[in-house]
């Protein structure tokens, strides 16, 4: 299991002291790091496929104020995929209408026939890459429906309904930026955390620090901006709960990296 760690600030923030020890449990998550920096459509990644607490340019990165708007963090458990540059979280991915989305992902996809197209087509091997891919092409697909481009308000309330049927039978820890929006989505409980300060929200797998973290809101897709909830979407029920035979699954998948 991968952790998460997000912000959404109205001005910029410095998130070192979180980065620090959301990093320090790379000890159980040793398949990667990563972080994105958004400021609009501009995105800059940095991530290893190395332990976190093993990079020493990870290290040094931290010794200098990481103030941020948007960002998110990500350390890797590796189920599908390769311990590869290429599998590491963040991705990210341009739309036709020059917007540039950026995703983590903590779960597994065990079924979601939707996602089978994009395996020829990513640049690694992981689920959570083929996740990004096919959200931007539902919101590619819809706009040239329409003929323009979709506004916040329809952006969210279509990819209110992708998540929904996305998150039957699969592990969705979610958090994804498109330029101006930013998602969070859980299923699986106690897995996902929000720490709600004046003009921004952080998000983490689990509590950093001593500071009054309460869980997100569960299977409900949710977009804040600048700090601000924008956006509840439905509540959609499927709660993703471990059985014996994903268990099995994922023990063979990971056999074989």
């Amino acid at each position: 299991m991968c952790e998460l760690f997000g912000i959404s600030s109205k001005n910029p923030y410095s998130i070192n002291t979180y980065l620090k020890e959301f990093f320090s449990h790379s000890g159980v998550h040793p398949h990667g790091w990563g972080m994105a920096f958004m400021e609009g459509n501009q995105v800059q990644i940095e991530k290893e496929p190395i332990q976190a607490t093993k990079s020493n340019y990870l290290k040094e990165r931290l010794t200098v104020p990481v103030l941020v708007r948007n960002a998110f963090a990500h350390i890797r458990y590796a189920t599908i995929g390769n311990v590869e540059y290429r599998n590491c979280h963040p991705y990210t991915q341009r739309d036709y209408s020059k917007r540039q989305w950026t995703l983590v992902h903590n779960g597994t996809i065990f079924d979601c026939p939707p996602l089978s197209r994009y395996v020829g087509i990513q640049t690694g091997d992981t689920d959570s890459e083929r996740i990004l891919l096919y959200l931007v092409d539902v919101i590619n697909k819809k706009e040239e429906e329409l003929g323009r481009k979709m506004s916040g308000d329809e952006r969210f309330y279509l990819l209110d309904t992708v998540i929904a049927k996305m998150a039957e039978g699969n592990k969705l820890n979610l958090m994804f930026f498109d330029g101006e929006l930013f998602y969070v989505h859980t299923n699986y409980a106690d897995s996902l955390y929000k720490l709600e300060k004046q003009n921004q929200v952080l998000f983490s797998t689990s509590p950093l620090g001593k500071e009054q973290w309460e869980p997100v809101l569960f299977t409900t897709l949710q977009a804040y901006r600048d700090g601000e909830l924008l956006y509840r979407g439905t509540n959609h029920g499927n709660e993703y709960k471990d059985n014996e035979e994903n268990i099995k699954l994922l023990y063979r998948i990971f056999s074989d990296l």
